[in-house]
């Protein structure tokens, strides 16, 4: 099954404290998989960990979070070797590809070394959901905020650029990210784009945003443009809760 266009859900969420496992498949990720639109077997989901340096926790933690949730699960790793024979034909037999947080430049420099972006472009091209947090979101638009260099956040702006936006997450939570992200789009380091209060998510389909989800009752959505000015105007977005 692959989804009726290509399909984005970019999020600052998707994952909650779990009862049984550390971590279960929160509301975002869930109305991801949904998207998928598979009927009379599992979703096929795998996760890319690239971000955290291919952790073994967190990897066992998607796994948990899978069995739990009903996915067939699957992971790719890049270190110390790819995991599997082939990146492309993996990524395209999936569903869903959910990338996790961390070092959003470490993730782009990996990936660029393998090959991953490339594959990641023919599978959304293909109707494979792709969704995912913090640098998983980041990843998939131009650029945006990072600590990828240190606690001083920096601007990244060699994203896959599938969306033609920048892209602010942890907005809400990280007192660096809401200033830093509306200057670099005030300057122009950062073309207009979007951002997400943890707990949120945008969606995409093609390149178009549809609509703004959120996991819980306070998380916002916002655009940030600049102005003719020079100056950066924010818009909350509707948002829509997920039960």
């Amino acid at each position: 099954m692959v989804a009726d266009a290509p399909t984005i859900l970019a999020t600052s969420g998707g994952i909650v404290a779990g009862s049984r496992t550390r971590w279960e498949v929160g509301p975002l990720t869930r109305h991801a998989v949904d998207l998928a639109g598979v009927t009379g077997r599992a979703p096929r989901v795998c996760y890319v960990g690239t971000a955290g340096g291919d952790a073994a926790e967190g990897i066992r933690n998607f796994y948990d979070m899978a069995q739990l949730a009903g996915f067939a699960g699957s992971h790719l790793s890049l270190f110390t070797m790819p995991n599997v024979p082939d990146v492309r034909e993996h990524l395209l037999a999936q569903d869903v590809i959910w990338v996790f947080g961390g070092s959003v430049a470490g993730l782009l420099a990996t990936w660029e070394l393998h090959g991953v972006g490339e594959a990641m472009r023919e599978a959304w091209e293909a109707g494979v959901v792709l969704t995912g947090v913090s640098a998983g979101s980041i990843c998939w638009h131009v650029g945006g905020t990072t600590d990828s260099f240190g606690p001083d956040l920096r601007p990244i702006t060699n994203g896959l650029a599938l969306l033609p936006y920048s892209n602010g997450v942890h907005y809400d939570s990280e007192e660096q990210r809401r200033p830093l992200f509306q200057s670099l789009v005030a300057d122009g380091t950062l073309p207009p784009g979007y951002a997400t209060d943890d707990g949120a998510g945008l969606l995409y389909r093609g390149t178009e945003l549809v609509e703004a989800l959120a996991e819980n009752g306070s998380a916002g959505a916002y655009s940030v443009d600049r102005t003719p000015h020079g100056t950066a105007l924010e818009t909350p977005l509707d948002v829509r809760r997920l039960r």
